[in-house]
């Protein structure tokens, strides 16, 4: 009896998913536990593997076809054999063994009914090159008809349905266009941020942060911090401290609405958006309150290590209390971040660049980044917003301060 292959639970509120790649091919022999099947959530990267050895048979649904959480998708026989679907015409199905010679004397006719050997006697067929398909690996009528026929090649095996790649096509225009199908991911990152944008009041304040004395730290400390850590000396786990102590000062930032209530979170777990190439994930460094600077790089290094692979996985990408997003990294002077839902905070960077500034009252040339809190109106006042946004802008410009606060 086949095994059927179904969609696992993929986490909490995530109830579907997209075929990404099929890892095996109908007929292909497969392993209890290897994986067979990868599927994508807007959030991981999940495969699914056999819950037992055989064949896997039948494929019911493509890559790039979106299914729900316990949907079969396909089978694997236990037994060994390839079923769930006919074979097509013409082809040959797999036989089992036709029995020993005993004793020096060939069985094989012994081993077909008697209207298979009359066809076989009739057509000049040798049973021995006959596979039987009847129960026991007997030889029927139909597999000497088949024998007996001009040999065609053999069809190669099924291969697994493949979503089609995009390719340009003409538009009503004549003009050249291209078309390819939203990922799950990318389609769940679109209604996501709409959602966000409609359920919440979301404004954004803005400030800017002369990174001089974060800068002359990096490059005092830079070589001896990697050497004895193992890991770079980078800016987000400045500004990951300086976001707690600003949180710590302000809780109303970490919070988050649940119906009609206020949550204030006690505890401090910070996402940190990923770049990928098709859309943002925002794994979690969790209790980064209680983590040195050198054990928040190795968590972000990780982190963005697993999701690059697609290798994060559901409690990685789960919670969080607030988020840092760097949009700087691709050159982004200037953004407005949009809130992580239920977050009602999101801290934005940006590109650093030398700009004429006023100090003690003589122009000088500082390495300036302007950030970003948007913030859910309904939790955050706008004073509020401010007054966050400057003590992040105060802890980076004397770091000192970071191992106090944050």
């Amino acid at each position: 009896m086949p095994v059927e292959i179904r969609v696992p639970a993929l986490g909490e509120s995530v109830v579907e998913a997209t075929i990404a790649k099929w890892l095996k091919a109908p007929g292909d022999a497969v392993t209890a536990g290897e994986p067979i099947v990868e599927l994508e959530t807007d959030k991981v990267n999940v495969e699914v593997p056999a819950e037992t050895s055989g064949i896997l048979g039948e494929i019911t649904h493509a890559e790039g076809d979106t299914v729900g959480v316990g949907q079969v998708i396909g089978t694997v026989s236990a037994n060994g054999t390839a079923a769930a679907t006919p074979p097509e015409a013409g082809a040959t199905p797999a036989a089992a063994a036709v029995p020993a010679a005993e004793n020096g004397r060939d069985t094989t006719a012994n081993h077909a009914t008697p209207t298979a050997s009359a066809i076989a006697s009739a057509n000049n067929v040798d049973l021995s090159t006959v596979h039987g398909t009847l129960p026991g690996g007997r030889i029927g009528k139909d597999d000497v008809v088949r024998a007996s026929q001009p040999a065609t090649p053999a069809p190669p095996p099924a291969a697994a349905p493949v979503k089609p790649a995009a390719t340009p096509v003409a538009a009503p225009s004549g003009r050249p266009e291209e078309r390819s199908r939203m990922t799950s991911r990318r389609r769940t990152i679109a209604q996501r941020l709409v959602e966000a944008q409609h359920n919440a009041a979301m404004l954004t304040t803005f400030n800017e942060v002369d990174m001089t004395a974060v800068m002359e730290v990096r490059k005092r400390r830079k070589e001896a911090f990697e050497k004895r850590f193992g890991v770079g000396l980078g800016f987000m786990s400045f500004f990951t401290k300086a976001s707690i102590g600003a949180l710590k000062q302000f809780p109303s930032v970490n919070a988050e609405i649940q119906g009609d209530e206020i949550v204030l979170k006690k505890y401090y777990d910070i996402g940190i958006a990923v770049g990928l190439e098709d859309g943002l994930v925002v794994p979690v460094v969790r209790d980064a309150d209680k983590m040195s600077f050198a054990q928040i790089e190795q968590k972000i290094k990780d982190l963005a290590g697993k999701a690059r692979e697609n290798k994060l996985t559901l409690s990685d990408l789960q919670g969080g209390t607030f988020t840092i997003t760097n949009g700087g990294v691709y050159g982004s002077l200037m953004s407005t971040p949009i809130l992580n839902a239920p977050q009602v905070g999101i801290l934005g960077l940006h590109a650093i660049k030398e700009r004429p500034i006023v100090v003690a009252g003589e122009i000088a040339i500082r390495p300036m980044m302007y950030i970003a809190l948007s913030y859910d109106h309904r939790v955050i006042d706008g004073s509020t917003a401010v007054r966050f946004l400057v003590k992040v802008k105060e802890l980076i410009e004397d770091p000192e301060t970071l191992l106090l606060e944050g």
